[in-house]
């Protein structure tokens, strides 16, 4: 069992990120005003260099706000200090929404290295995530979302709930009373305790994706507290009703589709030259199944579906373009590739103990593990189920709601309830920070929230529903896809318009005018 001791690690650089029914929520019966830093929370951080020019520290936290006098657990952070110390402005705390902020910022520092000019960059890691292992404490992988978009039939569907419901449990019986600690609520009481150590009056705040819910979190919960945030990639946590969520997903996804046709066809040297992706797809699924080169397996429509759907992030489009111009000569090789090989594993019935890591002949292989022997998972998949996880229905219900969102983006976009159905099926249920609208009057400082026309991870309908209620929030719309000021900072895109926009309001406090939009600027360069 993981001890739960809960510590912040800060590192710093040596050198000084159809409608369904709606469930009723009820926001958890804690009085924030009582949960304030204790002193032992504001104590001073103790630095010592760790490696890459950054010095490590921690800070002990309680596992559970609602009773700080118990139980500890950890939380790890990094800090790049400010180039100039005689001109910061102070900190930026950041989380980039990924499974380890300091491992991605160490592999990629230009994410967040130009913040450093003004800033000292503290990367914060959401507890039960980091470098110094509380990752992968689950013996259990989740399993691959994508095997339920491709799975045919109530056997295929409870074989996925099974295998999830095994992970759910290997991570309760791995994190013992931290597990109960793994919801938004949680991190943002982390992040005022982060604050308080830091010495800083506000928080400000730069969240990407997942770690935007940690900021919406803050706001909810610390308004008076709250500083400067920029916000991207912002999920929904507004959102009650499960049916909504997944229209919303399955609208943005098919929407993609279209976004991939048009960017084909102004890109030179497509493979697919002159001709409509769309209409390529439509002549697939009417011919399916297809075969894929020199094999014997066959690509099923939904395969095909499925396929398109995995193949619709920005950053693959060039290799969908490729797969789509081979398949429509015959080799349905490139669509195969984008389907899970992905088998269920053995997994004990519900109740029984968790003896370790299962075998599972044809489970995912990671480095350092021998054939055959199952990956340790990550707490994120337990993370958004106990800050998102609605009910899911049964099998037959669900198809009811798949027929309505087939009526609604009958092309790739209804597979987005699969994906959503698949984070917490068959996984307890036991919502921690269940999404509700934000109270009303909520005071806060102006919110930039950054939404991306091509983010299909993220619907841009649900990221401004959600800026919507967070008074005085300001959106800033932008051409690319999720992710983008973290990705226009590893392309070292410096002048682009969003990165400027998003600079000036956290060094000066400018907010974009009402309706500003930022060109593209990733995809721009790309080639097929």
């Amino acid at each position: 069992m993981i001890p739960v001791v809960a510590a912040v690690t800060v590192l710093v650089p040596a050198a000084g990120g159809g409608v369904g029914q709606a469930m009723r929520v009820a926001e958890p019966e804690r009085d924030t005003a009582e949960l304030s830093v204790p002193a032992r929370e504001a104590a001073a951080l103790t630095w010592s260099e760790c490696g890459n020019g950054l010095r490590c520290a921690t800070l002990s936290v309680p596992a559970d706000w609602a009773r700080p006098r118990e139980t500890r657990t950890t939380v790890e952070l990094a800090m790049m200090p400010a180039q100039d110390p005689l001109r910061r402005l102070g900190a930026l705390v950041v989380n980039t929404g990924s499974a380890s902020v300091v491992r991605e910022v160490r592999a990629r520092p230009d994410t967040v290295g130009e913040l450093a000019r003004w800033f000292d960059v503290v990367l914060v890691e959401a507890r039960g995530a980091g470098e110094r292992g509380t990752t992968g404490v689950c013996p259990r992988s989740q399993p691959d979302p994508a095997r339920l978009r491709v799975a045919e039939g109530r056997t295929a569907w409870r074989a996925f709930a099974r295998d999830n419901a095994a992970y759910d449990r290997s991570c309760r019986a791995a994190l013992g009373p931290a597990y109960a600690g793994l919801t938004s609520w949680q991190v943002a009481h982390d992040l005022d305790a982060v604050r308080a150590a830091l010495g800083e009056s506000r928080l400000s705040y730069l969240g990407n994706g997942y770690g935007s819910v940690y900021g919406q979190a803050y706001l909810e919960l610390f308004p008076g507290r709250a500083g400067r945030m920029y916000l991207e990639g912002l999920p929904d946590h507004t959102e009650t009703g499960l049916e909504r969520r997944l229209l919303a997903q399955a609208r943005a996804q098919e929407r993609q589709l279209g976004h991939f046709r048009d960017w084909c066809r102004t890109r030179p040297g497509c493979p697919l030259g002159h001709a409509d992706a769309v209409r390529v797809f439509d002549a697939l699924v009417r011919r399916a199944p297809l075969r894929p080169g020199g094999g014997e397996r066959r690509v099923s429509r939904n395969e095909v579906a499925a396929a398109v759907w995995a193949g619709l992030t920005p950053a693959r489009w060039p290799a969908l373009a490729h797969a789509l111009s081979a398949a429509r000569t015959g080799d349905a090789t490139g669509l195969a590739a984008l389907i899970p090989a992905e088998q269920p594993e053995r997994t004990p019935a519900a109740g029984t103990a968790v003896p370790g890591p299962p075998q599972a002949a044809t489970q995912r292989q990671a480095p350092g593990t021998a054939a055959g022997e199952a990956v340790p998972g990550d707490v994120e998949g337990v993370r958004w189920c106990r800050d998102f996880g609605l009910a899911v229905p049964g099998y037959r219900r669900f198809l009811q709601v798949e027929a309505r969102l087939r009526r609604a983006a009958p092309r790739v976009g209804w597979l987005s309830g699969r994906a959503e159905a698949a984070r917490c099926l068959g996984a307890a249920r036991s919502p921690g920070w269940p999404p509700h609208p934000v109270a009303a009057g909520l005071k806060v400082p102006p919110v930039l929230v950054g939404v991306g026309r091509l983010d299909n991870g993220t619907p841009s309908s649900g990221a401004a529903r959600a800026a919507a209620q967070i008074p005085g929030a300001r959106l800033l719309w932008h051409g690319d896809g999720q992710g983008a000021y973290l990705a226009q900072g590893v392309s070292r895109l410096r002048a682009a318009c969003l990165r400027t926009k998003v600079h000036d309001y956290l060094v000066n406090g400018v907010l974009p005018k009402p309706g500003t939009f930022c060109p593209g600027e990733l995809t721009a360069g790309d080639a097929p």
